[in-house]
């Protein structure tokens, strides 16, 4: 994007048309503009006529300029630093994000058709590609104040903390006020958590510290432990940004906070549970970005992507999709939902809450306080002419009730369920309260993952396994190639892992296995017709990564039972 396109009409006859002035406003504008000679727009909002940011995207429309919230945004530190303040208020622009891989660095601009201004960023900032995004100017103005003179690197503010004369107690839900360490020293471990590619970010409370640690990777890992007085002014900030009760704190509680990182929009699912020594607060990091996975990059082999693609295929039945939580089940589901998304179909979800909005998907949160829970939203959604319908999760009989019979009479259902396996799913839904007769015919088919960390391409150690583990990867003893392992180096911060990839077993259904389901056959006898029409298990899909070098058998034995494929 360069910011400089197109202008498709005046800022007052733009307004006027979108219905957001009249006509009488206007002409006040105009009349008071040739008096003061002041810009069209700023008139308008301080006479009150729009808001800022009414202006900012109309503006941002007309102009073909994407707009940007300051008041949801932390800017990054090292971008701060690139300009001075002096010389940010001179050009009326503010330093948001620098992305170091690919030269780009992202301001907020409030005439991004600025010409002579940009060329001037240009000049200050040598080799950089200069991403203007449009922002109000009195938001430029303030968030230029806010953010320059003060320390907002996590070990400065802590210095300023411990050296200073901090009152931790004076901090109230309506004192936002940047000079607040506190508020910095939030934004920061924030900023730091999704930097890191932490997936979410635990403050846990202690007798004499609070422990902050982030899960990346799908592993906890300590970052941070805090004086214990820091906690009460910490989990005021975090629950007023969630917009929770800061006056509540016996019962558990659930919150949402919007803002804009690393030049990006992100969402913080809240949980604040309370415990011995306070409320233990987790935050889990919703990424658009990462949530919506191409079907192809989900790391299926070619086989088991075909096998998913004929399962899409089929125009009714349920899908259903296994694992524990946290083993990517929903980045599946919202995958699979992408890839069918087209103007031809109504696709029509409701979870538990909305993670990630997908443009053209009619998406509904449960409400318990409303009676919108699953089987109750299912019941509403059947009336909404859905061609496909995703539950977020299958949790009791009506629900699975429910699910069924949209699937029965014509749908195309997606669900998850938490069971350890694909064929852990059919007792399950038996012990749920689903009849055999129901399930035979209507399930499409089942899928369960796990997620493995993926090795550190840059440190992996490649070495001849052993008998023992030979014969847990299912190969002859004597075998000549090579695995690897984690060693650890500075791109992967010491762990020998970057990154994570999913490994799935699939199971397709046919007519055969759908009478042993509707005879209740034993696990065994599925298994064995399951198998011998090309299942192929998890064990199975872990060691192929093994194999290929994609992770490492440590990994993969730390989250699936590979002792079963050891007969002693």
């Amino acid at each position: 994007m360069n910011g400089v396109t197109r202008s498709k009409l005046p800022l007052g006859e733009l307004l006027v048309s979108k219905g957001l002035i009249t006509q009488d406003q206007l002409r006040i504008a105009l009349l008071e503009q040739r008096r003061s000679g002041e810009p069209l727009g700023k008139l308008m909002v301080s006479q009150g006529f729009v808001s800022e940011g009414v202006l900012r995207e109309a503006l941002s429309e007309n102009l073909g300029s994407q707009s940007i919230d300051l008041s949801r945004v932390i800017p990054a530190a090292n971008a701060l630093a690139l300009l001075g303040k002096d010389v940010a208020k001179r050009l009326l622009v503010l330093p948001v994000a620098l992305d170091h891989a690919i030269s780009r660095l992202t301001v907020a601009m409030v005439n991004p058709n600025n010409l002579v201004a940009l060329d001037q960023l240009r000049t200050l900032v040598k080799g950089l590609d200069i991403v203007p995004m449009l922002a109000g100017e009195s938001d430029v103005l303030h968030a230029i104040d806010q953010y320059y003179g003060f320390e907002l690197s996590i070990d400065g503010i802590l210095r300023e903390i411990e050296t200073g004369e901090v009152d931790w107690s004076s901090l109230s839900a309506t004192d936002n006020a940047y000079s607040q360490p506190v508020v910095r020293l939030i934004d920061a471990l924030l900023a730091d958590a999704v930097t890191r590619g932490a997936s979410d970010i635990h403050f846990e409370p202690e007798q004499a510290f609070v422990r902050i640690r982030y899960r990346i990777d799908g592993v906890l890992r300590q970052i941070r432990a805090l004086h214990r007085t820091y906690w009460p002014a910490m989990v005021v900030r975090l629950k007023v940004m969630a917009t929770m009760n800061i006056a509540e704190t016996r019962a558990p509680q659930d919150g949402r906070i919007s803002l804009s990182l690393a030049g990006r929009p992100l969402d913080f699912r809240v949980s604040s549970q309370p415990t011995s020594w306070g409320e233990n607060l987790v935050l889990r990091i919703l990424d658009r970005q990462k949530g919506l996975v191409p079907l192809d990059r989900l790391g299926l082999e070619e086989r088991n992507l075909n096998l998913l693609r004929l399962m899409i295929a089929r125009p009714e039945g349920i899908i259903l999709v296994t694992g524990p939580t946290g083993s990517g089940k929903t980045t599946t589901l919202y995958s699979i939902l992408n890839h069918i998304n087209t103007v031809e179909v109504n696709i029509m979800t409701l979870e538990d809450p909305v993670e990630y909005p997908i443009p053209q998907i009619r998406q509904t949160s449960v409400n318990e306080a409303a009676r919108m829970d699953f089987a109750n939203g299912i019941r509403s959604m059947m009336r909404q002419d859905p061609d496909i319908i995703l539950v977020g999760e299958i949790r009791d009989r009506d629900t699975a009730d429910m699910a069924f019979r949209a699937a029965m009479t014509g749908h195309q259902v997606y669900s998850t369920l938490h069971t350890s396996s694909a064929l852990g799913a059919l007792p399950r839904l038996l012990d749920i309260g689903v009849q055999a007769d129901i399930m035979a015919g209507n399930i499409i088919g089942i899928i369960a993952q796990r997620l493995v960390r993926k090795l550190c391409v840059h440190c992996r150690e490649a070495y001849a396994p052993d008998d023992f583990e030979l014969r847990l990867l299912g190969e002859p003893a004597g075998w000549s190639g090579s695995i690897y392992r984690a060693r650890g180096c500075a791109h992967c911060a010491e762990t020998g892992y970057q990154g994570r990839t999913a490994i799935m077993e699939l199971l397709r259904m046919n007519p055969e296995l759908d009478e042993m389901v509707a005879r209740r056959a034993t696990m065994q006898e599925i298994r064995a017709v399951a198998l011998r029409h090309g299942f192929r298990m998890l064990a199975d899909d872990g060691c192929r990564r093994v194999l290929d070098g994609t992770t490492s058998l440590d990994e993969v034995s730390r989250v699936v039972d590979l002792t079963e494929r050891i007969v002693l």
